[in-house]
């Protein structure tokens, strides 16, 4: 009949995907972490902050990142909570690094072509993220 909505309709607007899924998973947050550390990677700033050749920092932010946007919980599984704030503590964080960090990705971001709604919704918390590690003033 018209105006009804089928039976199994309630079942499938319940099953929702995640962020993570919705921008294509794995693959798209491997292309975006990859495009930002070859950022870093030539950052005079920003490379000297990783002692270590980059390829963990790139699969820790990696994972933290699928994690966040409901991928899998790899990164907690490993790591335990992600306490962002103190991990970044032993840094100096400050607005020129903060800027660089943000530069590199937004150069990032803009690579996945993603629709405005989800690139927008990246953007907001990715600046978010970098605007609260700041822990030294300058």
């Amino acid at each position: 009949m018209a105006g009804q909505v089928p039976e199994n309709a309630q079942a499938q607007s319940a099953e929702q995907v995640s962020f993570y899924e919705a921008i294509g998973g794995h693959e798209t947050f491997v292309r975006l972490v990859d495009a930002f550390y070859e950022g870093v990677a030539g950052d005079e700033v920003l490379r000297p902050m990783y002692p270590e050749d980059l390829g963990p920092a790139n699969d820790r932010m990696r994972m933290f990142l699928e994690q966040y946007w409901g991928g899998p919980t790899t990164y907690s599984d490993q790591r335990g909570h992600p306490r962002l704030r103190m991990r970044h503590a032993p840094f100096t964080v400050n607005s020129d690094a903060r800027d660089r960090w943000l530069g590199h990705m937004r150069a990032a971001v803009d690579t996945l072509a993603l629709p405005p709604a989800y690139e927008s919704t990246l953007w907001t918390y990715l600046e978010r993220a970098a605007w609260s590690m700041v822990n030294t003033p300058g």
